[in-house]
């Protein structure tokens, strides 16, 4: 029976890595695709329905602008701490790491408040036709985006303030989360524009 023959001890290699080479950050990529895809195809449904209306939208009033605004100045205004807080965790700064968590984790509770005001300022119901639908359609489905990574997000700041919040691979954690915060917000950009926009644009010519 053959004996395995050892050749270069492994014990000096790092245990975590940022970026492509971290098994994380190929996992964030893969829901990139996967979430993106839903948003697309989605997005894609809202000009199929448009295009079999006569009027879009058709005998209601567009959305109030007030809550998706201030929900979209919050959300693009949350990327300052969200780039400090990427910054960090790959340079390994625990107490700023553990702030920063803190503070997004308030701003996803604020915006989630705001998003509570949202449905009804659509002004139509999610039965009432389908432009009803695709737009209760899209702010939902975003507004699952914003919940499943808040929770990530909860979950991931108890963590980092305990003693498991010093390992390696729990700053890469922080890291991908991080950068998954940067997909939740572009992805809003274009439903915001669909959903508050496009009719207010339509109706005015």
């Amino acid at each position: 029976m053959l004996q395995p023959r050892f050749t270069r001890d492994l014990a000096t290699l790092p245990t975590h890595a940022f970026s492509h080479r971290s098994l994380t950050w190929w996992g964030i990529m893969a829901f990139f695709l996967i979430e993106g895809t839903f948003f697309i195809l989605t997005i894609a449904s809202y000009f199929f329905l448009w295009n079999q209306e006569q009027a879009w939208p058709p005998a209601v009033e567009p959305p109030d602008l007030l809550p998706g605004t201030l929900f979209t100045i919050l959300l693009l205004a949350s990327e300052l701490p969200n780039s400090m807080l990427k910054h960090a965790a790959e340079h390994g700064k625990l107490r700023e790491v553990r702030w920063l968590m803190i503070l997004l984790t308030a701003i996803g509770a604020a915006l989630l408040a705001i998003r509570a005001f949202e449905f009804p300022a659509l002004n139509v119901y999610w039965y009432d036709n389908a432009y009803a639908s695709i737009l209760w359609a899209l702010l939902f489905l975003h507004t699952t985006h914003i919940l499943t990574d808040w929770v990530d997000t909860l979950v991931l700041t108890a963590l980092m303030h305990t003693r498991h919040g010093m390992e390696g691979r729990r700053f890469v954690d922080v890291s991908e989360n991080a950068l998954y915060w940067r997909f939740v917000w572009l992805a809003w950009l274009p439903i915001y524009v669909l959903i508050y926009w496009v009719p207010r644009w339509f109706v005015s010519t």
